[in-house]
């Protein structure tokens, strides 16, 4: 089944479609979802590899060719219902030429659905996008209103005096043409100014608003926030645009690249801190906005609007270049550019090869993504004042031994490229500051030259082949960040000791630690003396398969290890400023004693805690609730943990008459349970206070029986609930607040009540339930089961505005039969009603439209058909 939709030129797609009546389609029941760009430069590989990523797969095993990429799609999606959102579609062959044949082969079994957006309705049609097509309007100069509002407001203070405002704000939002980024840029520049009539009619009179014949890619909006920017954010800005599309980039990597261009200014020491004040800035002034697949902002996307305004005020110091543009060696040569971003099709490509490139002697930065022909010979010669190389996916080999003539060089990334050595003498390049070295599996060493690079700020050596470092890794005392560390023991010495003098970092991963024979090892690390740690993630390898339960031979894991594993993880304490804490693959009976009530205390900064992957530990610790800043816990796959009992929500020791008048967890907002496949029980009794704050939960795959009580009584700020195939839960009643619930693949759950507040509501796959009660609020319900034969008799009982129906052909055979159909009592109340039936493998084939008022039916089942 395919939706397409039409954008109005510079409306964000993205706010549309989640605000759209199309936001159910990105959320589950998707086990996979996948979101593409498919603009008019796109070439077949890089789609297939980014689709790849996206479905959770490897693409670097795929090699570069069409037909292994297209193999390793099929194997990433086999066995999950999928959505495929293909955005800025300028015509047909993405999906009939490159992504028609893998989806369709993988998705077989459990379907696929697709929303594209377009800007040509002949696109949509030539893909047999289901009509209507839904086309992207202004907002309604209210609804304009709200949304500038809501960029500028920052307390309930704030909202009385900027409703004084509201004259002023209505004129602006004409100038800005009710345009949805235009409105959330301007009221970015707001959030920056005085609440005042003064400072708001200096927006509004600014002479960029009557500037004639502006180039199309210099929106207003966007003109005036850029002006407004201070001298250091200015190349930031600019710099974010050359970032490829395709790609995600995390924040550090950004600011990396800012750092190394000279564009940070401060002492060396609080470099990184200033690089992430200018990048907030950005995203305050909404000219980047988080991806919220991603938790903490790490992830930030630019409009394309955006994007292309920075690029045309850099043109002629930066060129861009894309996939399939003709005549590209042309164009790199046409000028002298200081920086060059380029994506190209892969070794399939014949367009671009290295030599092509010789001319840019000037170039500061260069930005590769995909293959470029590099021929023996080749080298980095020419570019003698290169500040920053990034080459991700790159058959980088040819030009490594060249890498230490850069002598300005501070920022190297090869990511994802096919690189086995670094040069021996890299130890020269003395001004080098950042290495990343992500997914280059053939790398097994780094040089041990390495040790001697004073400056070095970022050292990235996640999902490389590299087991060990070299001796002497505790000279590089400047590090700040310090990715895929392996624990290794090499005879009696542990390389754990190298850590001890690396006072400065305040990123740090540690893989391998069930390498690591003794605590006292652990100890040499000195973690907890890091006083500028802020994220630390620590690791082992993963014991458990992809249904959640542990992978045993047959004497199991020895307790004697799993002991083991406790010692060394009791001695990496980390220190009190930690705000973000992963511990992944851990295979010990109890998590580490420092998260407990005894000595959690120590851990008061800490916002963001993901346990994934406990192996044998049978129950969570007790000192978790009394973290005072925790907002997001997250515990994933956890099969040995049956029982979650009152020691979650008080700590063992606590005084009778003094933790229990505390709250606990005052601070967070989001909390997930996925994968705890033998757990059975929750206890929350009603009078201890706990989650006052809550917003989001989601329970995923577990045996539980019943939502606690505690949970709907005391967390009375929840607006999202998601419960996921749970197998034994029969009923959900009384949460009171919250406005959106998603229940899917419950199998046993016979009953919905008493949830006065909500306004949507998604249930898949739920053939038990009877009962949907005390919903008055019900705006949409979703109701998704192609097994369902007749409608179920609560639709009688319920008044959404919206219905959306997926069901088998014979149900919807009924429906479209209208007045007839012994089905009319059920759905005819409900304003709006689509309904929708797979059949031969092609999702959402048949469909009856609905409008109560005014009446109108529609359908593409034949009535002879009925009859």
């Amino acid at each position: 089944m395919m939706m397409a939709e039409k954008p109005h030129h510079h409306v964000n797609k993205l706010d549309d479609i989640e605000k759209s009546y199309y936001r159910s389609w990105w959320e589950p029941p998707y086990s996979r979802k996948i979101w593409l760009s498919v603009n008019k430069d796109y070439n077949d590989t890089e789609i297939l590899k980014r689709a790849i990523t996206e479905a959770g797969g490897n693409h670097h095993i795929a090699g570069n060719t069409k037909a292994t990429l297209e193999r390793t799609l099929v194997e990433a999606l086999k066995g999950h219902k999928t959505l495929l959102i293909m955005d800025d579609v300028w015509d047909c062959r993405a999906w009939d030429g490159v992504l028609r044949t893998p989806l369709v082969n993988a998705t077989l079994a459990h379907g696929i659905r697709i929303l594209l957006t377009t800007r040509h309705d002949t696109v949509a049609q030539g893909m047999m996008a289901e009509k209507p097509h839904h086309h992207v309007n202004k907002l309604e100069p209210e609804d304009a209103w709200l949304l500038l509002k809501k960029q500028v407001v920052g307390n309930e203070n704030d909202e009385a005096q900027i409703e004084l405002l509201k004259d002023i704000g209505m004129e602006i939002i004409a100038q800005c043409d009710c345009l949805p980024l235009a409105i959330k840029v301007i009221g970015g520049l707001l959030r920056q100014k005085r609440t005042s009539r003064r400072d708001w009619k200096n927006v509004q009179n600014d002479s960029i608003w009557s500037v004639s014949q502006m180039p199309e890619e210099l929106n207003y909006a966007i003109y005036l926030s850029y002006e407004d920017l201070s001298p250091s954010l200015k190349p930031c800005f600019l710099h974010y645009s050359l970032l490829p599309k395709s790609r995600v980039c995390f924040t550090d990597e950004i600011i990396g690249m800012w750092i190394s261009e000279g564009f940070v200014h401060g002492a060396s020491c609080d470099l990184e801190e200033i690089g992430q004040e200018y990048y907030d800035e950005l995203i305050q002034r909404n000219l980047i906005e988080p991806n919220l697949e991603y938790v903490g902002k790490i992830v930030c996307n630019m409009h394309d609007v955006v994007r292309s305004f920075a690029q045309y005020v850099a043109r002629h110091e930066a060129l861009i270049v894309q996939n399939k543009e003709i005549h590209i060696a042309d164009k790199i040569n046409s000028q002298k550019f200081l920086r060059l971003s380029l994506e190209t099709r892969g070794s399939e490509s014949d367009d671009l090869e290295w030599y092509s490139l010789q001319a840019q002697t000037s170039l500061r930065t260069l930005i590769s993504v995909g293959n470029i022909r590099i021929k023996p010979g080749d080298s980095l010669l020419a570019f003698s004042n290169l500040r920053t190389l990034y080459m991700e996916d790159a058959s980088f080999d040819g030009l490594s031994e060249s890498l230490n003539q850069l002598k300005h060089l501070r920022y190297l990334s090869t990511k994802g490229a096919n690189i086995s050595r670094l040069p021996e003498n890299i130890g020269k390049m003395k001004l080098l500051q950042y290495i990343i070295l992500y997914g280059c599996n053939s790398l097994v060493n780094l040089p041990d030259s390495i040790v001697t690079l004073q400056h070095l700020r970022c050292l990235n050596i996640r999902m490389t082949g590299i087991s060990s470092i070299p001796k002497g890794f505790h000279r590089l005392t400047n590090l700040r960040t310090l990715y895929g560390f392996p624990a290794h023991m090499d005879g009696d010495r542990c390389n754990l000791e190298e850590l001890g003098p690396l006072s400065q970092l305040t990123r740090l991963i540690i893989s391998g630690l069930e390498n690591v024979s003794s605590s006292s090892f652990a100890t040499m690390a000195r973690i907890g003396e890091k006083v500028q740690l802020s994220f630390v993630s620590l690791q082992c390898t993963s014991r458990i398969r992809h249904d959640g339960q542990l992978v045993k031979d047959e004497e199991g894991i020895p307790e004697e290890q799993q002991r083991q594993i406790e010692e060394v993880f009791n001695e990496l304490r980390p220190p009190s400023g930690l705000e973000t804490l992963s511990i992944t693959w851990y295979f010990g009976q109890r998590l580490p004693r420092w998260m407990m009530s005894t000595e959690v205390v120590h851990l008061g900064s800490l916002r963001t805690l993901m346990v994934d992957d406990l192996d044998c530990c049978t129950k969570l610790p007790d000192g978790l609730c009394q973290l005072p800043c925790l907002e997001f816990l997250q515990i994933v796959r956890a099969p040995a943990i049956k029982r979650v009992g009152p020691e979650f929500l008080q700590p063992n020791h606590h005084c009778h008459n003094h933790f229990q008048l505390g709250v606990s967890f005052p601070r967070l907002s989001e909390l997930k349970f996925c994968e705890l496949v033998e757990w059975e029980e929750w206890k929350w009794e009603l009078q201890v206070k706990a989650m006052p704050i809550l917003e989001k939960l989601k329970l995923e795959k577990c045996k539980l029986r019943y939502v606690p009580p505690g949970l709907a009584f005391h967390a009375r700020a929840l607006k999202k609930l998601c419960i996921y195939d749970v197998k034994h839960l029969s009923s959900l009643d009384n949460f009171t607040s919250v406005a959106h619930l998603e229940v899917f693949r419950n199998a046993d759950l016979e009953r919905i009540s008493n949830l006065p507040k909500l306004q949507k509501l998604i249930i898949e796959k739920c053939p038990k339930l009877k009962v949907l009660e005390g919903i008055p609020a019900l705006q949409r319900l979703n109701l998704l089961d192609d097994d369902m034969e007749i409608g179920p008799k609560y639709l009688q009982d319920i008044k959404p505005g919206h219905l959306l129906l997926e069901c088998s052909l014979q149900l919807l055979t009924s429906i479209a039969a209208g007045k007839s159909s012994p089905e009319w009592d059920k759905f005819s109340h409900i304003q709006q009603v689509k309904a929708y039936a797979d059949d031969a493998g092609i999702s959402r084939k048949w469909y009856v439209l609905y409008t109560r008022d005014p009446f109108h039916l529609e359908t593409n089942i034949s009535l002879s058909a009925i009859d």
